[in-house]
């Protein structure tokens, strides 16, 4: 009966009383966090703490967005606004909280419109939705080709007259928002622009020509749309550099002049042979005729021989 007495006290007090501590600990972990919500306007209600707890969200992050986007201007309320459920649910969704906010402050700042479900949609495609909106609103060059830090690398363009020129160009882009989901990438702009490069100076009759004006290469290639279905827009393309290579024409007319003497001696050659053969031919006939002719002298002794033998012949004296 004591056992029971002391199980029973142990059910209605200690259980309890455990319970309320850990109430009050998690109380007092999530009152802090709370009352800096509050206190920064952040509108995070405990109930939405406790479920971050219960899906072992990251508290602070979420408090902190709402803050950024409360002290930025950005509305929070809980209809139309930048909610605390809108966080979460990009949050486990494997978005980038932090970047989002920072990504529409940084637009709103700059006078761009851009809405939390558009963000989170750039973001969850794999977009870095921060680097997007600077690059929106801030220019960025790249080159044309890549180049790797170690060598100098450019663009190899033939002329009609066979000079090779190298060509470095600089594409100075802007991010398109509108396109930023599903639109290629810069890889696909510097392909573009390196194929127009090419293609624009094939098409010059010299390489003088497009020595004298290098603009109007980089001109040709932005009549073209390069930036369509992509997600930048192109401002301008700027030809960086342009030397001379080789001399594409000559070397290939030289090695064509090459190959040609080549047939040609191989040609002379097997005619050579060819009357070779046919001298030691003629030489073989005869000697196969001179056998034949003593062959047959061989024969006319005995053949005389045999007629005087039978009369046919006689001899006569004179």
């Amino acid at each position: 009966m004591e056992l029971t007495d002391k199980a029973i006290v142990v059910l209605v007090v200690l259980v309890p009383l455990a319970l309320l501590i850990a109430v009050t600990i998690l109380l007092v972990f999530l009152g802090r966090i709370w009352l800096q919500a509050y206190t920064c306007g952040a509108d995070v209600s405990l109930k939405s703490l406790l479920v971050m707890s219960l899906l072992r969200m990251d508290h602070q992050m979420i408090v902190d967005g709402k803050i950024m986007a409360h002290q930025a201007g950005i509305p929070i309320d809980r209809k139309d606004g930048m909610t605390t459920a809108l966080l979460m649910a990009h949050h486990l969704a494997g978005g980038k909280v932090t970047d989002v906010v920072r990504a529409i402050i940084v637009a709103k700042q700059a006078g761009m419109d851009l809405d939390f479900d558009r963000a989170a949609a750039i973001d969850l495609s794999g977009r870095d939705i921060l680097l997007a909106v600077k690059t929106s609103i801030t220019p960025v060059v790249i080159s044309c080709p890549r180049q790797d830090g170690t060598t100098k690398r450019a663009i190899s363009a033939v002329a009609y007259n066979g000079v090779e020129l190298l060509v470095g160009v600089k594409i100075t882009v802007r991010t398109n928002m509108d396109q930023l989901v599903g639109g290629a990438t810069d890889d696909t702009i510097i392909a573009r622009v390196g194929q127009a490069i090419i293609a624009s100076v094939a098409t010059a009759a010299s390489h003088l020509e497009v020595l004298s004006v290098p603009s109007q290469i980089a001109e040709r290639a932005l009549r073209d749309q390069l930036d369509a279905n992509t997600a930048f827009s192109i401002i301008s393309i700027d030809i960086s550099n342009i030397e001379l290579g080789e001399n594409i024409g000559a070397r290939l007319q030289f090695d064509q002049a090459n190959s040609d003497m080549l047939a040609a001696l191989a040609n002379a050659e097997a005619r050579r042979t060819g009357a070779i053969a046919t001298l030691q031919e003629m030489k073989a006939r005869v000697r196969c005729a001179q056998a034949k002719l003593i062959l047959s002298e061989a024969l006319v002794p005995p053949a005389l021989a045999e007629a005087f033998r039978f009369g046919q012949l006689a001899f006569v004296a004179t």
